[in-house]
């Protein structure tokens, strides 16, 4: 398979940076749990589980997703702090354990750690986990909204991010991945950025939760096109290949799961993500999940879409 044959076990006595060590396993665990979401979706049994609230189901792929990425982060990066979506997962299981893989990616491995990021520490990092980003479009057969998310953070700020499609490039029965990873102050790789169209602006939003809020803030900025797409791993790809200039998400309803990956890759090509007040999200272990005062994305011309954000909606 594609993922496995990108994957190499670090071997004893070598040195690599501990942010760079860490990327290299979220790329190799993020193709990996891309594996199981394909495996378990041509099983046809989901195990679809209703979370409660919209929109919110849980399925067979998140579980097992979620158990291979963090069992095995628990064993390569045991200092790191990690989260994943799911609460409700044992690790203290055979299961667990024969899910495990000490694989890490060639391909990162090439590549220096920033002189910014060479003093951080393995307990420096907390590691931010959607194994299954796009639940609902899983279950809808959606496939190519479906993304696995691994975003990497120290002291409060999104720094290195890997971003999973398992299923890109589908042709009948042949199905290829793809893999986003970027580290801040190095760069992104994995995919050829494309320009927007001089003078139109094009904005990516939620397709599953468009409350009034985010359709206002959206009709503000008069945006000659919106593509409206299921998860939050999807809309950031659009923005960092360029084929949206802006995601726009004026409402609570993210977490930090959602975003930590794509701020980091959008941050790493040169662009920005915030709040919709401008502020920073800030990824330490102690805050609090949810992303309640909504995101706001953008390779270019920032300053415009937040200028335009309704004052309503700022006030609230």
């Amino acid at each position: 398979k594609q993922w496995y044959q990108r994957r190499v076990a670090i071997t004893a006595g070598e040195v690599v940076m501990a942010l760079m060590r860490a990327v290299a396993t979220s790329v190799a665990l993020a193709e990996a749990a891309g594996g199981v979401l394909r495996d378990i979706m041509a099983s046809g049994n989901l195990g679809i589980v209703d979370k409660g609230g919209q929109n919110n189901v849980q399925t067979e792929a998140d579980r097992k997703a979620q158990l291979l990425i963090v069992s095995s982060f628990m064993k390569q990066l045991p200092e790191a702090t990690v989260i994943g979506e799911e609460d409700d997962i044992d690790y203290d299981t055979d299961e667990a354990t024969s899910l495990v893989t000490m694989d890490t990616s060639s391909e990162v491995l090439q590549h220096n750690c920033p002189d910014r990021f060479a003093d951080l520490k393995e307990s420096d990092l907390v590691i931010w986990v959607d194994p299954l980003d796009g639940t609902k479009e899983y279950t809808e057969g959606r496939k190519q909204d479906v993304t696995v998310l691994i975003g990497i953070a120290a002291h409060g700020r999104a720094i290195a991010g890997v971003i999973y499609q398992p299923w890109f490039n589908i042709e009948g029965d042949k199905v290829e991945g793809r893999t986003f990873w970027g580290v801040v102050g190095l760069g992104a790789f994995g995919f050829n950025r494309l320009a927007v169209p001089e003078g139109r602006r094009i904005i990516t939003t939620t397709r599953s939760h468009m409350q009034k809020s985010v359709q206002d803030a959206i009709d503000s900025c008069n945006p000659d096109k919106v593509i409206q797409i299921g998860g939050s791993g999807s809309k950031c790809i659009l923005v960092a290949e360029g084929v949206a200039d802006a995601y726009l998400f004026a409402s609570p309803g993210t977490k930090k799961w959602d975003t930590c990956a794509g701020d980091a890759i959008i941050t790493a090509l040169g662009g920005k993500m915030t709040d919709i007040f401008g502020d920073p999200i800030k990824y330490d272990a102690g805050q609090a999940y949810p992303n309640k005062t909504g995101v706001l994305a953008t390779m270019c011309d920032f300053d415009f879409y937040k200028s335009k954000i309704p004052a309503n909606i700022m006030d609230r």
